[in-house]
C-alpha cells in the first residue's frame, strides 16, 4: 500500500447559520469552518479567502439542494448532508465547491468513498445525534452544536505504522 503524506490538521467551527431555502420547506444548518496553520490560508480560511459567508449562502438559497439537513463549508470544500427522504435513519451526503457549486466527486481508490475529515465527521455525528433525539424537525432545526478546536495530534501515524510492518 502506498502511503502519501498530508498536510497538518486544525480545524476551528467558527460560526452556524440557518439557511431556510424560498420553497419553505428546506432549512439547512451552515456550520463554516476553517483550517488554519497551511501554506496557502486564502484556501483554507474564510477570513482568508476571496468568498465570504454571505456569498455562499445566497448561493446555496439559490441551488438546487432541498430537504433537511446540514452542511458543512469550508473555504475550498462544501457537503451538504441530508435526510434521506425515502428513509430518515440515513444521511445522504453530497460535495461541491463552494465558489461554483460544482459537483466535487467523492469516488476515491479501490472503489471507496470519502465520507469526512474531522470537522465534518464530528459535526455529521453531533447532527445525527440531535436527529435521533429529536422529536420534531422544528426541536432539531433548534439545536446548534457548539465544538471546540478540532485537530490531528500526527498526520503521519498511518505512514509510520505501515513503515514498521
Amino acid at each position: 500500500m502506498k502511503i502519501s503524506p498530508c498536510n497538518s490538521y486544525h480545524a476551528l467551527v467558527e460560526d452556524c447559520q440557518i439557511l431556510r431555502k424560498t420553497d419553505a420547506q428546506s432549512v439547512f444548518k451552515v456550520y463554516f469552518c476553517s483550517i488554519t496553520g497551511r501554506a496557502t490560508p486564502e484556501r483554507y480560511e474564510w477570513s482568508r479567502c476571496q468568498q465570504s459567508k454571505q456569498n455562499f449562502l445566497d448561493n446555496l438559497q439559490k441551488s438546487s439542494f432541498a430537504g433537511i439537513g446540514f452542511v458543512t463549508a469550508f473555504p475550498h470544500i462544501a457537503k451538504i448532508f441530508l435526510y434521506a427522504p425515502q428513509n430518515e435513519i440515513l444521511q445522504y451526503v453530497s460535495a461541491f465547491k463552494p465558489t461554483s457549486f460544482e459537483c466535487a466527486p467523492l469516488q476515491r481508490e479501490n472503489n471507496f468513498l470519502e465520507f469526512a475529515c474531522l470537522a465534518e465527521a464530528v459535526i455529521a455525528a453531533r447532527e445525527f445525534d440531535f436527529w435521533a433525539e429529536s422529536e420534531s424537525v422544528a426541536e432539531y432545526l433548534s439545536r446548534i452544536a457548539q465544538f471546540a478546536p478540532l485537530s490531528i495530534n500526527r498526520n503521519d501515524k498511518l505512514r509510520q505504522y505501515w513503515r514498521s510492518c
